[in-house]
């Protein structure tokens, strides 16, 4: 039977739990005995703190590791809590892009999934997206979430996605080994997908990264059938520069909406732009809060910046589902107000590190 704690853990998309009822709740499932993961029971052993008593706020998370980089090789199973009983439902186990290293590894359990398409799609009706259309996804599929989440958002929504497949790993080894003309290479062959998709359905949604829109924005026959049938365009993955979101929405694809998102495996999903804002302006991201948060530190002392300056992104996932606190993660951005009422930070700007752990980063594809 489930506790008054456990059930805040449970609310509907529309409703929002208190912050400090939820942290409470969520630092009790997590490593109650009964209830925890065999990763967060083994790992609260080693934490010079007790979990269910210091943790109340979340500026108190502050107090964890950043254990991302043991997602590179922990027993998935391992990362599900037990509370979800012996035949948990499970999407599936997806990976990082491996952007800088191995890859990481998370389970996708259902209730989560759900939860984050459902906020996805009510996002979208606000910014008056279409429903009852087909989409056309140039995103990472197979081990990686972004292509799972996009599919079932197109279903949420009444259609379905066309998916092109897409290897990020190979170009960020291609440009590694300083094969640049590979992976342009391997980029047309994504775009001569795409066109046979757009030239013989009737596509509604298309969902990319922005280096293949890039590409896609050079290419005369594309920009025509884009903007014959296209009503938005979602992008994601890789960061976009102001002048470049500026230049597509006006001048591109003038007329289609175009939004951009920023997500992460190690969230466990992604977050949306902030609606209405002008052409002129930074994509702004606005947190899933309570779930998923952000602050923008200061990568020497780990404080937060002031609103309005640069600082390193730094990501909370808080869910029944899965819990991974204090992860620093590659990329920059400006610090913005979050809107009233929600924990942690908006980001604008967002931007990777060149180097980040003693790697060079590369963007490649997403």
């Amino acid at each position: 039977m489930s506790t008054a704690r456990e059930s805040v853990l449970d609310l509907r998309i529309d409703e929002v739990p208190d912050p400090e009822e939820f942290i409470e709740a969520v630092m009790d499932w997590h490593f109650s005995p009964a209830t925890g993961s065999p990763f967060w029971l083994e790992r609260a052993k080693s934490l010079d703190f007790d979990p269910r008593q210091d943790v109340r706020t979340f500026e108190d998370l502050a107090l964890f590791p950043n254990v991302t980089d043991t997602l590179r090789d922990v027993r998935v199973g391992d990362l599900i809590p037990q509370g979800y009983g012996d035949r948990p439902e499970i999407v599936g186990f997806y990976e990082s892009g491996g952007t800088t290293g191995a890859p990481k590894r998370v389970p996708l359990l259902t209730d989560w999934v759900e939860r984050i398409v459902a906020w996805t799609a009510r996002n979208m009706d606000l910014r008056g997206d279409p429903r009852g259309v087909d989409w056309l996804a140039l995103v990472p599929t197979g081990p990686h979430m972004f292509g799972e989440l996009i599919r079932r958002q197109a279903r949420l929504r009444g259609g379905t996605a066309f998916t092109v497949d897409m290897d990020p790993r190979w170009v960020r080894k291609c440009l590694a080994a300083g094969r640049a003309d590979e992976a342009a290479r391997y980029a047309e062959h994504l775009l001569e997908q795409a066109a046979f998709v757009l030239e013989t359905q009737e596509i509604g949604v298309l969902a990319a990264t922005p280096p293949l829109l890039e590409r896609m924005a050079r290419d005369d026959r594309l920009v025509t059938l884009i903007n014959e049938k296209v009503k938005t365009i979602m992008w994601s993955g890789v960061h976009m520069d102001r002048d470049t979101r500026h230049l597509l929405r006006t001048e591109v694809f003038p007329g289609i909406g175009i939004h951009g998102g920023y997500g992460s495996t190690t969230i466990l999903g992604g977050v949306d732009e902030r609606a209405g804002l002008p052409d002129d302006s930074p994509c702004v991201v606005d947190a899933y809060s309570p779930y998923i948060t952000f602050a923008v530190v200061d990568p020497g002392t780990g404080r937060p910046v002031e609103y309005g300056e640069r600082g390193q992104v730094l990501l909370h996932h808080l869910s029944k589902s899965m819990l991974l606190p204090h992860n620093l993660e590659r990329d920059f951005a400006t610090r913005v107000p979050q809107p009233s009422g929600r924990a942690g930070d908006s980001l604008s700007d967002i931007a990777p590190a060149a180097v980040f752990d003693d790697r060079t980063v590369i963007e490649g594809v997403y």
